[in-house]
């Protein structure tokens, strides 16, 4: 099913989304900045100038900071939030693009593409504190709530590799379809999804087995099959829904998490990535790179109310409360 709506609609679902205080912040990978947008008002508040080629984007533990990989500096810079001003840098290895936080905030575990390692930053003491080999290409990152798994894609080996967090080792691989681009735990912990770009699907795996226990595949009327790219994933709030960027499809797929059937598209911007969620969990923004727009779902209402242009390229997301 997919739905189009008219801008009169649109004006009225706009009116109808809860105020909710915060500050989305959006990567612009070519403009080497940061879009600032009021998640109340859902305007554009301000522009802070980055390293190269910003793409992954997460909050400190605490709230107070935000980390963002500038890729073509080969570090991930700190953001102190509070005055936007760039406090330092941390290691990062070659060429980060994706990282995760561990739940307690002392580690940062970054995807180094071009050398086929994740590099383990010891965030108070601001140093390297181990790197583990994983495959070819690797990208998505993510870390278990209980901070026991840190996992790894890697585009050109097409596995999920499993990082015991307490022994610092690779401890098992999870084959995947092709070009795995991200991976996110369930709330509980107890699944892992994982989307694979060039094979168009999401593997659901349990975690405990770390074996593949669905296979969700996508398909939308008068969409080639070859750009159905699934890219980013988000979970809702209560754990009822997974969203599925879906790249040059221009659309989300919203899936049903106790079915795993897709119940609905969403039309977005060109080349949708990434996205994030409010705290309430009521408002999705996604990034979209061609389009330079993010678009703003109603999650309740399934329905897309606003596109609001921003820099070059969006890349990645996060709603700082």
């Amino acid at each position: 099913m997919m739905r189009r709506w008219g801008l009169p609609a649109l004006l009225g679902l706009a009116m109808t989304l809860p105020a909710q205080a915060g500050t989305l912040y959006v990567s612009n990978e070519r403009d080497n900045s940061l879009t600032l947008i009021d998640t109340s008002s859902l305007t554009v508040t301000g522009t802070i100038k980055v390293g190269a080629r910003p793409r992954g984007i997460t909050l400190s533990a605490d709230g107070k900071q935000l980390y963002i990989c500038a890729s073509d500096d080969d570090t991930v810079q700190v953001l102190d939030i509070a005055t936007g001003k760039l406090l330092y840098d941390l290691p990062s290895g070659d060429d980060p693009e994706q990282f995760a936080l561990a739940p307690d905030g002392t580690h940062l575990f970054i995807a180094n593409e071009d050398n086929n390692v994740v590099t383990v930053v010891d965030v108070p003491s601001r140093a390297v504190a181990y790197q583990i080999d994983v495959g070819v290409e690797p990208e998505g990152m993510a870390v278990s709530p209980d901070g026991k798994w840190a996992v790894n894609t890697s585009e050109t080996t097409n596995m999920v590799h499993w990082i015991d967090t307490a022994t610092r080792q690779l401890v098992d691989n999870t084959q995947v379809d092709a070009r795995p681009r991200h991976a996110e735990f369930s709330a509980d912990g107890k699944q892992l999804w994982v989307s694979a770009e060039i094979g168009g699907t999401v593997k659901v795996i349990d975690v405990a087995s770390r074996q593949v226990r669905q296979t969700i595949g996508f398909a939308i009327k008068g969409v080639q099959a070859d750009k159905l790219q699934p890219v980013g994933i988000k979970l809702s709030r209560d754990g009822r829904l997974a969203f599925v960027a879906l790249g040059p499809a221009n659309h989300v797929a919203v899936v049903d998490t106790a079915s795993f059937q897709v119940k609905d598209y969403l039309l977005v911007g060109r080349r949708v990535w990434h996205m994030a969620l409010s705290p309430d969990g009521k408002t999705l923004f996604t990034t979209n790179g061609v389009s330079n727009d993010v678009s703003v779902i109603d999650v309740e209402a399934l329905k897309v109310v606003k596109s609001i242009p921003v820099g070059r390229y969006p890349w990645g997301a996060v709603v700082v409360p």
